[in-house]
């Protein structure tokens, strides 16, 4: 199973696959329990959602077992799957917006088994309000992004405003300032709206770009900050995102934050808080140890200075125009 996946247990209760390698167990994250006020509805049957915190009291209670530094559940334990591939075939059917945006990507060329759709969509728990998380598989995630772009040109699909920024900001909460967050974000190109309904770009890797081991264990060292130039970030979307570094000694940023996924590109030079690791492939810097990240960020220098010139260029200019980005370091 790979992420954005889900999965439910003879229990009933409902779990997010949280990896792409599963040992000894599947690792994943509780979602969903069976609760008889729950506000959330299928099949007749009424579910709770858990945030972060509660998932693990819950799990600690009633299956400590599961609880290691995920939760892992044991195969045997798995009653039914939940797999994007066959939510997007049942949605693409009943509703418009989701209709809309798989016409979008068709028309660019993607495939219909290179999308999906997860989330409480998937496991049809979704209210009118609910958010739509879409799903694209491997190198097509790239394609679907720059389709994404040209409808947002022509009107298709719209673009987010400022309320629905700040919406995102407070939900994040982000050590970045709002206009330094937004300026990242906007780049990023995964985000849109639908009739009036937020809805992103989520990636996930094809069964190809899937190693056959997962990243070797860290020694932690503490934490650091770092400055180094972007090499590669194929996966920079992915969860945790990876970004190959160009460094006198750490050789990758692990990013397990999805506020910061995405946040640069290749050539690029970042500056990254974190926690340091030591492992047989050289140091890496571990952003997202925690819920929130508290402390911990990613930011693109090479953007926040093009930024910076390109406000100097409009002063220069007399323009009115103000954009309000943040200056380099102002979190």
């Amino acid at each position: 199973m790979r992420i954005r996946d889900f999965f439910e247990t003879r229990d009933g209760w409902i779990f997010a696959v949280a990896d792409y390698y599963h040992p000894r167990g599947i690792r994943s994250l509780l979602r969903y329990v069976p609760h008889p006020k729950g506000e959330r509805m299928a099949n007749g049957k009424r579910y709770r959602k858990l945030d972060f915190e509660e998932s693990y009291q819950f799990l600690r209670k009633e299956r400590p077992d599961y609880v290691q530094d995920l939760h892992v559940v044991p195969e045997e334990d798995v009653e039914r799957l939940f797999l994007p591939s066959r939510g997007l075939a049942k949605a693409v059917d009943v509703d418009s917006r989701v209709k809309t945006i798989a016409s979008v990507l068709r028309e660019a060329g993607l495939p219909l088994e290179a999308m999906g759709l997860t989330g409480s969509m998937l496991l049809e728990l979704h209210s009118p309000s609910s958010d739509i998380d879409f799903v694209v598989y491997g190198p097509w995630w790239w394609k679907a992004r720059d389709a994404l772009a040209r409808a947002k040109e022509e009107g298709s699909i719209q673009d987010l405003d400022e309320e629905m920024w700040r919406t995102i900001y407070s939900k994040r909460k982000p050590e970045l300032g709002f206009n330094e967050f937004v300026l990242h974000e906007r780049r990023k190109g995964n985000r849109g709206m639908i009739e009036g309904t937020y809805f992103d770009l989520l990636f996930t890797r094809d069964y190809d770009q899937i190693a056959p081991q997962p990243p070797s264990p860290g020694e932690v060292l503490g934490r650091s900050r770092i400055r180094g130039q972007v090499e590669d970030a194929a996966f920079a979307f992915d969860s945790p995102a990876v970004y190959r570094l160009d460094h006198s000694e750490v050789v990758e940023i692990l990013c397990y934050s999805h506020t910061y996924a995405g946040q640069a590109w290749p050539g690029e030079t970042v500056e990254a808080e974190g926690v340091l690791e030591k492992t047989p492939q050289g140091l890496r810097l571990v952003v997202g140890t925690t819920r929130e990240a508290k402390g911990e960020w990613i930011r693109s220098i090479s953007l926040l200075e093009e930024e910076a010139r390109r406000e100097r260029r409009d002063r220069g200019a007399g323009s009115l125009t103000v954009s309000g980005s943040l200056p380099i370091g102002d979190s």
